[in-house]
């Protein structure tokens, strides 16, 4: 489209913050340490994890910058950013996830395909911008539509980056109509990240936010949307982010027989320890976040410091000086919670977190249990080592 660029080399790539852990350097993916992730309710944009397929787009002229609407309507049309700015604006708190988020510790298990991430793949950003239910609606689709006149039953969203996976072509996904003009739903075209506008990393000019599914559908440097019968028929919708079970391996994988991964499993994590810890006999603080998708909030956090015979629970918190409630009307349902404990570690232990959401879904004890060739949804227990020892240690 006017106005934005798919570079096809990575010459042109933004500055970013050095404390982030780099997974990969082209095309560029890094987390930030787990320490600093939890330091914060909101994630600062430099702090936000880096996902990223290809070289990312730049921006040459933002008055000229226009993205199509077309497919399955009777009304297509181009959009300029002037008209977003003119629908009404939204900020909505919401927590992304990498579906491969923890894939290095499911790799230790038996090792998987797909880039490296220990458990900082995710970040809890304020989006701003318009409803996409709102930007339907200048194409002739109304709210709570579930198929067009002509037959459109999926929105896909068509990046303006370059992807080897694509053959060189753009990353894309989609999401089923329903969920897209669902106002409830919060899906944003988004503008702005925690009330500054989208750097070149995370979609500048205008991306996808679509709150409560995994982070790979919610598209960056939005080129065009697309109204259209069946799902995307995309490489990242059809032949990865699907769930398969630890049977199936590269030799007799069917891509066909699973659906497309959306929503993520309930998640939890220790941010204040590393994986094995050497500390002194006493008191710690044990913090860390806990998220589930489709909007399920947080009913408890569990945290045992003896390997996971005996539990205790974990205070559960969002917004300063206000009571989280799971499912409260104070609550951020698309957000992260953040956990914290002190106990008293007199000996070398391993000490686990385990989160329930309100829906009771639990996380699975073991990793070998949920392992799958492409190292998503690792959602089993959170465990680390500690031993204790004397203050030379």
């Amino acid at each position: 489209m006017p106005g934005l660029e798919g570079p096809s080399d990575y010459s042109r790539e933004p500055p970013r913050h050095p404390c982030l852990q780099i997974n990969a350097k082209e095309p560029f993916n890094a987390e930030p340490p787990r320490s600093l992730l939890v330091s914060s309710y909101v994630t600062p944009v430099d702090l936000f994890y880096k996902r990223n397929h290809g070289p990312i787009p730049i921006v040459d002229d933002l008055e000229r910058y226009c993205f199509s609407i077309s497919g399955l309507i009777k009304n297509p049309k181009k959009l300029f950013m002037k008209d977003i700015w003119m629908l009404p604006k939204y900020n909505v708190a919401a927590t992304l996830q990498c579906a491969g988020n923890r894939r290095t510790a499911m790799s230790k298990t038996r090792k998987v395909k797909g880039v490296g991430w220990d458990v900082s793949a995710l970040g809890n950003a304020v989006w701003g911008g318009a409803k996409l239910a709102d930007v339907l609606e200048l194409v002739g689709i109304p709210n709570l539509t579930s198929t067009t006149q002509s037959g459109g039953k999926h929105v896909e969203f068509v990046s303006i980056d370059k992807c080897k996976e694509e053959n060189g072509g753009p990353y894309k996904a989609s999401i089923p109509l329903s969920q897209a003009t669902n106002p409830d739903a919060d899906v944003l075209l988004a503008y702005e990240m925690n009330g500054e506008t989208l750097n070149r990393d995370h979609g500048y000019p205008l991306r996808v936010v679509v709150p409560g599914i995994i982070g790979a559908r919610s598209v960056k440097w939005i080129d065009s949307i697309n109204i259209i019968a069946e799902e995307c028929q995309g490489f990242f919708m059809q032949k990865d982010y699907k769930m398969f079970p630890p049977s199936v391996d590269w030799d007799n994988i069917n891509w066909a027989s699973r659906r497309p991964q959306m929503d993520f499993p309930v998640q939890s994590v220790i941010c204040s320890l590393e994986d094995v810890n050497a500390i002194k006999p006493g008191k710690v603080k044990i913090s860390g976040y806990a998220v589930s998708g489709g909007g399920r909030g947080i009913e408890r956090v569990d945290v045992s410091i003896d390997g996971g015979k005996t539990w205790m629970e974990a205070s559960r918190y969002q917004k300063t000086g206000i009571p989280y409630v799971a499912d409260g009307i104070n609550s951020d349902k698309w957000a992260w919670v953040l956990f914290e404990v002190t106990v008293d570690v007199m000996q070398s232990t391993e000490i686990v977190a385990k989160a329930v959401d309100i829906a009771s879904n639990v996380q699975p004890e073991k990793v070998e249990d949920i392992w799958n060739l492409r190292g998503i949804l690792n959602t089993s227990w959170h465990r680390v080592q500690v031993r204790v020892g004397h203050s030379n240690m």
